[in-house]
């Protein structure tokens, strides 16, 4: 069974210079309060409802959340709605603003 790897936050930033996907599964409410800019947005709600990831398979997804347990919970069925590299960003958004990278309000 495939799963997402365990990517942290510096490791993230490096793959998002390099043409990554990051996949943002937070709810609607919460993207607009604090997002990584560029971040693609495909709530769990949605994908749980057959919603679909459209993500080139030739490029890496990064998928995150608040604090990386809802995408780790989730990583086989998050893994399986695409093709490619897929990685968890370990401790989410969180981790994230903490090492001091961009986020915006949605």
């Amino acid at each position: 069974m495939k799963t997402l790897k365990d990517i942290d936050a510096t490791a993230a930033h490096a793959l998002l210079d390099g043409n990554a996907v990051f996949i943002d599964v937070r709810e609607p409410h919460e993207q607009a309060m604090e997002r990584i800019p560029g971040a693609m947005s495909a709530p769990l709600s949605e994908l749980a409802r057959g919603g679909a990831i459209n993500a080139p398979s030739d490029r890496p997804k990064v998928f995150l959340c608040a604090s990386g347990a809802r995408t780790r919970n989730n990583s086989a069925a998050l893994a399986s709605l695409v093709d490619g590299e897929a990685y968890c960003l370990a401790g989410g958004i969180m981790a994230w603003r903490r090492a001091g990278y961009a986020t915006e309000r949605g």
